[in-house]
């Protein structure tokens, strides 16, 4: 019986074995890469394989007739085959394609530095990193300035960006542009921006190529996007020898609302007394601020933000006249700015979205410059030169906009996006006895694509149609740009673009008979970025054209160009607790324009130009030490004189190279059920010379330098919180 048992076993597995059909083959991408551990299976049976470190399968199947084969793999779209399973052995050959995901999709980096929670891996600098960097005195600008690209200009407001001056950069909120966002100017001293840091969320700095949804920025565009809803309720107080700040936010219980405001109120005499000033203050800087925000979030998942803010401010203050030093051009400044945004975030449903943006601006200035005598009262010299500088100008600059995009996702990740904006400016000056009123409506459309080929693989395609009326002249501006992952957490990236801008007011002031000047971008640039770890390389050539020229004539015949290298690491793995970032610029610009005589470097521009910013926090001080040196070699300063039909260059020469030591550090702790964080920081703690160029007399005989009105500035102050322990922000975010 045993011998029985054994022997119809052996003949009934031979028959199940002789039942089985081999499948074999090879899995691999559309590029013909290797697949290796894809799964392999007769559809609805338990029969399949495994692919090996070579893409190959081999596996056995009892199925028959009509099956189909399915391949899956992590990243990859499933494949399918139908085949007819007989008797003989099956090769099979399967080409996955790509799954597109945005966790690994390739992201356009050329001319941009992003920092938010959108592109947490991708991220540059955050905000906490504009509130603790050394010397930078909690300044977006100031922080801009130690990335690639960007000049230390220290005598005026701005950013100058790989060539262009300071109002070729323009800045966003929430989509639209801020007609002001620089306090007021006054000669020689540069303006700190607006806007606290605190309020956004997210930001990208764009060194050139920025996206079609922006335009009349010649060089560079800094975007800001502001906070969403907070996550708890929060009352603020901060103090200092210079200035007094309260503030409250409050969220609704079911968390979909949010309101808040604030007030700052800043005078600078207690500080001037201790800290000598090179100008003579008779009106000490004083400022006040206030603001409300609130924000609402919409049954579709949306988001509704409003935010106004008003400043006030004045100042006086005295030097001795340039061509006679006996005499003093005393300056006087009073503005009133208001700024209110609106910005609603919809989804309309089938994978369309809705971005809405309006704002109003209007900004006031009332400035006077006198010549006085040695004791402050107004007199007359009898030259010409000196007394033309006697005036009093008032001004009024409004900006009204509205802004539509439209997204519409395509097939994957990719994105459709179109819309269009308007803006009415109205601006009025009374100098002395002239009034001019310029107004202007400013129309443009726009659309761009961001296509995801596969995960390795991008392209953003975009143009932009404007027309100005104070012009009347239109432009078609295209954009290009494409990325290719080279390797994990490597990528490059190309981008081409054409950028328009409106001549300044005070251009068209004399005549508004210009063009658009134009500026053609080109870049290209390498990105490895890590967890903990940025490493970034860029080239850059821009070609301008159509420059506003003031001498002979007021036209658009000035050209230019502008091209460079620049280098990026940031790093904090290396060394324990310590985060740090270097950044190298070397730029080669020259441009005709104003009443240059010829192509030459532009008096703003640096050859040469390096930040190195280290960051500190010792967890057993509860204290963070951040460092920030920069360093630029010397930039051209030019004395025009007029001769006849042209000028001729005078004088001419480089100023000494600037260098810079900036240093800040924040002590964290409790002051009974308030949160607090102590500040110091402290400008050029090395006390270098800085010289940014040189005034010249109307003949040129004198020259004086442009320095800084003290060697340095000091900070002190205390920030207090109830409701939120901004101290564990700073340790979480490493300050």
């Amino acid at each position: 019986m045993k011998k029985l048992t054994i022997l119809l076993l052996t003949v009934l597995s031979a028959g199940w074995v002789n039942a089985q059909v081999k499948l074999s083959g090879k899995v691999t991408d559309n590029r013909n890469h290797i697949i290796a551990g894809a799964s392999i299976q007769v559809k609805n049976s338990y029969d399949g394989g495994v692919s090996d470190s070579t893409g190959h399968f081999s596996f056995k199947t009892t199925e028959k007739g009509t099956q189909v084969i399915v391949v899956t793999s992590v990243g990859y779209k499933p494949a399918e085959q139908t085949i007819t399973i007989g008797t003989d052995t099956i090769d099979l050959i399967f080409l996955l394609k790509e799954e597109i995901s945005e966790l690994k999709a390739v992201t356009v980096t050329a001319g941009s530095f992003e920092a938010g929670d959108k592109k947490r891996a991708a991220t540059v600098l955050s905000l906490l990193d504009v509130v603790t960097t050394g010397g930078a005195n909690a300044d977006i600008t100031a922080v801009a300035k130690t990335l690639p690209g960007a000049q230390q200009v220290g005598e005026q407001e701005g950013l100058f960006v790989r060539g262009g001056a300071g109002y070729e950069t323009k800045q966003f909120i929430d989509g639209t542009m801020v007609n002001n966002p620089y306090f007021s100017s006054v000669p020689d001293i540069s303006q700190r921006g607006r806007f606290s840091p605190m309020l956004f969320k997210g930001t990208v700095f764009s060194t050139g190529g920025y996206s079609a949804l922006y335009g009349q920025a010649l060089s560079s565009a800094l975007i800001l996007e502001s906070i969403d809803i907070p996550e708890r309720s929060e009352a603020s107080a901060s103090i200092s020898p210079i200035f007094l700040g309260a503030a409250i936010q409050n969220i609704a219980k079911d968390k979909k609302s949010s309101w808040g405001a604030d007030y700052n109120y800043t005078n600078v005499a207690a500080y001037f007394a201790l800290v000598k000033q090179t100008p003579d203050y008779f009106k000490v800087p004083e400022f006040h601020a206030a603001s409300f925000n609130y924000r609402a979030k919409t049954k579709r998942g949306g988001m509704i933000k409003f935010y106004t803010t008003f400043a006030a401010n004045q100042l006086g203050l005295r030097r001795p006249n340039i061509d006679d030093p006996s005499v003093k051009n005393a300056f006087g400044l009073k503005n009133t700015n208001l700024y209110n945004n609106f910005s609603w975030r919809e989804n309309l449903g089938n994978g369309w979205k809705l971005n809405l943006g309006a704002s109003f601006s209007t900004d006031h200035n009332d400035i006077t410059n006198q010549i006085q005598d040695a004791g402050n009262a107004p007199v007359t010299t009898g030259q010409v030169w000196i007394d033309s500088t006697n005036f009093n100008l008032t001004t009024r600059g409004d900006l009204s906009q509205v802004k539509a995009v439209f997204d519409k996702r395509l097939s994957g990740i990719s994105i459709l996006r179109f819309g269009g904006e308007y803006q009415y400016a109205y601006n009025k000056s009374l100098y002395n006895s002239y009034n001019g009123v310029l107004s202007d409506h400013y129309k443009s459309l726009f659309g761009e694509a961001d296509l995801y080929i596969t995960n390795d693989l991008a392209a953003k395609l975009g143009a932009r149609f404007e027309h100005s009326s104070v012009i009347n002249k239109a432009n078609f501006a295209p954009r290009l740009s494409l990325a290719y992952k080279t390797g994990a957490g490597g990528q490059m990236s190309i981008a081409y673009g054409v950028f328009y801008q409106k001549p300044e007011n005070t251009q068209l002031n004399y005549t508004t008979s210009f063009g658009y000047t134009k500026a053609t971008h080109y870049i290209i640039n390498y990105i490895k970025n890590t967890t903990l770890q940025t490493f970034r390389v860029e080239a850059f050539y821009k070609q301008y054209d159509d420059l506003v020229k003031t001498f002979p004539a007021y036209n658009n015949s000035g050209s230019g160009y502008a091209k460079g290298v620049e280098l990026f690491w940031r790093d904090k793995k290396t060394f324990e607790g310590l985060d740090y970032w270097i950044s190298y610029s070397y730029l080669d610009t020259k441009r005709d324009y104003l009443n240059y005589p010829a192509q030459l470097q532009p008096n703003f521009a640096a050859n040469h130009t390096a930040s190195l910013v280290l960051k500190k926090f010792v967890t057993k001080w509860n204290t963070g030490f951040n460092f920030t040196y920069s360093y630029a070699t010397g930039r051209p300063y030019y004395f025009f004189q007029k001769n006849g039909t042209k000028y001729d260059i005078a004088d001419q020469g480089k100023t000494i190279d600037y260098n810079s030591l900036g240093f800040s550090t924040n002590y964290l702790t409790s002051i009974g059920k308030a949160y607090g964080v102590f500040v110091f920081s402290v400008t050029n703690v090395l006390n270098s010379k800085q010289i940014f160029g040189y005034n010249y007399s109307h003949n040129g005989a004198r020259k004086e330098a442009v320095t800084t009105t003290a060697p340095q500035f000091f900070f002190i102050g205390l920030f207090l919180s109830w409701g939120v322990d901004r101290r564990q922000d700073a340790i979480n975010n490493n300050l």
